[in-house]
């Protein structure tokens, strides 16, 4: 023990005996990070530290794997309504701002790899934008990819937003846009907040119109693409165009 006046070495500047656990925890979880990138952490883990700018301190764990329990996995979480999110004990507007912001980042990220770049070249990227943008979502969203003559896109939008299984389609509003945009083809996609991506036979007949239509203005149709949680159907590898 230390005399009257001196300074007790246990409690000196730099100790950290008593800390906070969830401290460590931190530093750790950033380590494995650094060392292993992404992969080196489960959802839980990569939430965790999304959640430590908003949650300053305390221990993210359990709010992070509260999350996951309600909404199922990462992407889940960071695209979930902001009003269910608050619904989650612990989680309030700076958390909710902060997986938003994730999930801008990641969008912006995914739309990066098909600016600029001829859309056939790059399917695959595409198709992992819709899915990103789409695939989430609790309503109906009716998106139009607008592509110019050397197939680059000109324009990406959300025409139509509807109920949880059915969004209004208007073929002449479709064409009337690719036409005030100078675009020569399109693509189409729309999800099903189901999870199931199977068309329907509304869906079939919605797009022979639109593709009728388009015809006879030259615009060409590439695909009509339905993203689920389950999965993503191409209307042209199921031979439906």
């Amino acid at each position: 023990m230390a005399k009257d006046g001196a300074k007790d070495p246990g409690k000196g500047f730099g100790d950290f005996s008593s800390a906070p656990t969830y401290l460590g925890h931190r530093e750790r979880l950033r380590d494995r990070f650094v060392n292993g990138g992404a992969e080196a952490l489960p959802d839980y883990e990569l939430l965790e530290m999304v959640l430590f700018r908003a949650i300053r301190r305390g221990d993210t764990k359990p709010i992070a794997k509260a999350l996951l329990a309600r909404f199922g996995s990462f992407a889940e979480v960071i695209s979930a309504p902001e009003n269910l999110l608050q619904e989650v004990k612990g989680v309030g507007p700076a958390v909710v701002t902060e997986l938003k912001l994730i999930r801008a980042a990641a969008l912006r990220l995914a739309k990066g790899d098909v600016l600029n770049k001829p859309i056939l070249s790059s399917w695959s990227a595409i198709v992992d934008y819709c899915r990103a943008a789409m695939a989430f979502e609790e309503r109906e969203q009716f998106r139009i990819l607008f592509l110019d003559k050397k197939n680059q896109l000109i324009a990406d939008e959300v025409q139509q937003e509807g109920t949880v299984d059915h969004t209004p389609v208007y073929t002449r509003e479709v064409i009337k846009r690719a036409l005030e945009l100078s675009s020569t083809a399109i693509i189409l996609a729309h999800n099903h907040p189901s999870g199931d991506p199977t068309p329907s036979l509304a869906d079939i007949d919605m797009t022979k119109k639109i593709i009728a239509a388009a015809e006879k203005l030259g615009i060409l149709v590439h695909d009509h693409i339905i993203i689920g949680r389950k999965g993503t159907v191409s209307f042209r590898n199921l031979q439906l165009l």
